[in-house]
């Protein structure tokens, strides 16, 4: 019962999956939205139980690139509909899915020309937007991402921020969306928008990068960094008496250091907002018998605080993160383009 005890505290909590079973499961337990990306696609296809489907997409005529994307459509279409009675109820405050756009715009390997990477991510939200009461558009806060964010926004497209490491990325996402929410033709009322801040891959960089960090510091820099953002968003919108909230997600939730407790990141995050959880982390919660308080206004001993500001190049940290996050998004289409065309050669010999 501990999802319900940590959902009791303030917190949203949100699926990293959109396997359809494990959908409808972690809506049963109280889960109130879900994500995707490509790696949830490829699991899926590996599971063997979305190969009509694929066949279907296959017998239309249709290329990996468009099987990979109606694939993407029709699983990211199943979770609104199990989450679409959240949004009803909470007047669109809740409920959401959310969509990756074509990570392949970041493609280190094939780089694709900024101003033409920023009119494909304005071009392909308001394609995979269209008609879709709760879904969000998940933009990357890279250089070309966050120079699409305010046409976007203009278009009155629900934003997901995704890939957000520092205060500076998050920031110019909000500005930029904020500038074009306030020129949307139906003017404040469904605007909403949710910043996307990676947690735990914090940690795994201080550990590799920043050694000298004490005992006390290490693995505390990406909650820290979390809090903080929270507190700025916090202030940002107050006062603001906008019809909906504007969040920050608590994303990369799950634990990555061997002997750290499944729920580190879910416990010292929890009270507010949004936590985006893999299956895993939220079964770990729900099996435990802990009773969750609000946690997300703490922050650790002043001397730790300053340790962590002495210590840790926020630009470099940011830079690092980028690197290695585009990476992890390009690379993930890259093996979901492979997987397809290998499934198709099987198909086609059944």
């Amino acid at each position: 019962m501990s999802l319900k005890s940590l959902i009791a505290t303030g917190t949203k909590v949100w699926l990293d999956s959109i396997d359809p079973e494990l959908v409808k499961k972690n809506r049963a337990l109280g889960a109130t939205g879900a994500t995707s990306n490509p790696i949830i696609i490829s699991d899926l296809i590996k599971s063997g139980h979305f190969d009509a489907d694929l066949t279907a997409f296959m017998e239309k005529g249709m290329g990996d690139d468009e099987i990979a994307w109606a694939l993407t459509d029709k699983l990211v279409k199943s979770a609104q509909e199990v989450f679409l009675p959240v949004w009803e109820q909470t007047r669109g405050n809740d409920g959401y899915v959310s969509f990756e756009l074509d990570p392949l715009l970041e493609d280190k390997a094939k780089p694709v020309e900024h101003g033409e990477a920023v009119r494909r991510y304005i071009e392909l939200a308001k394609k995979w937007s269209a008609g879709h009461k709760n879904r969000m558009i998940k933009i990357p806060a890279t250089a070309a991402g966050l120079d699409a964010m305010e046409e976007v926004a203009r278009m009155e497209v629900t934003i997901n921020v995704t890939l957000i490491f520092s205060q500076r990325q998050y920031e110019i996402a909000r500005t930029n969306i904020w500038r074009g929410a306030q020129e949307r033709a139906g003017g404040m009322k469904g605007f909403k928008s949710v910043y996307s801040i990676f947690v735990s891959r914090v940690d795994v960089y201080t550990e590799k990068k920043v050694r000298e960090l004490s005992p006390a510091a290490q693995g505390m820099v990406g909650i820290v960094n979390a809090k903080r953002m929270w507190r700025s968003n916090q202030a940002f919108w107050a006062g603001k008496n906008l019809p909906l909230a504007q969040e920050m997600i608590f994303a990369s939730t799950g634990v990555k250091k061997k002997g750290d407790p499944a729920d580190k990141y879910v416990e010292a995050l929890a009270g507010s907002d949004i936590q985006t959880n893999p299956p895993a982390t939220n079964e770990a919660v729900e099996q435990s018998d802990k009773v969750y308080t609000r946690q997300v206004e703490i922050m650790p001993a002043k001397a730790v605080l300053d340790e962590i500001d002495q210590k840790v190049d926020q630009k470099k940290m940011e830079e690092t993160l980028m690197e290695e996050g585009t990476a992890k998004f390009a690379d993930p289409q890259h093996a979901l383009l492979k997987l397809i065309a290998e499934r198709r050669g099987v198909l086609a010999g059944k």
